[in-house]
């Protein structure tokens, strides 16, 4: 049983709900259909069963409004952002940023302002130490 909201585990098509949500709530189910219309090319009943799911892990929260439903998430993206980056670098790189970071430097060209980024990141980092 998950006994806090930052536990939850959301999939990949549920994320995609969520990122509707988290950009306007609170929706109800043919709001977020229409919001993706074009991106997933999914059923109104695909749509339905994920906000049921989303419902029952208790990410988003559901009011009643007349004869349908108004979605909102409980769960911030704040909270699932960290959740998804803290189980990539367990998984991944054994909870260390630094490999991470030599991956992406490796397999992707990062651009002088990702490198200007990182490097105002660290010297912030020194700072508070």
């Amino acid at each position: 049983m998950i006994t806090n909201v930052n536990d939850i585990p959301i999939s990949d098509a549920e994320s995609i709900v969520m990122q509707v949500l988290w950009q306007h709530s609170p929706r109800t189910a043919e709001e977020v259909l229409s919001a993706l219309a074009g991106e997933q090319g999914w059923a109104f009943s695909t749509v339905k069963t994920l906000l049921n799911r989303l419902l029952r892990k208790g990410a988003v929260v559901a009011e009643r409004d007349g004869r349908r439903f108004l979605y909102a998430p409980k769960l911030s993206r704040e909270d699932w952002l960290q959740q998804q980056s803290t189980g990539l670098l367990d998984r991944l790189f054994d909870g260390r940023v630094a490999p991470l970071v030599a991956h992406f430097c490796q397999h992707r060209k990062l651009s002088p302002g990702d490198i200007a980024e990182l490097r105002k990141l660290i010297e912030g980092m020194d700072d508070e130490q």
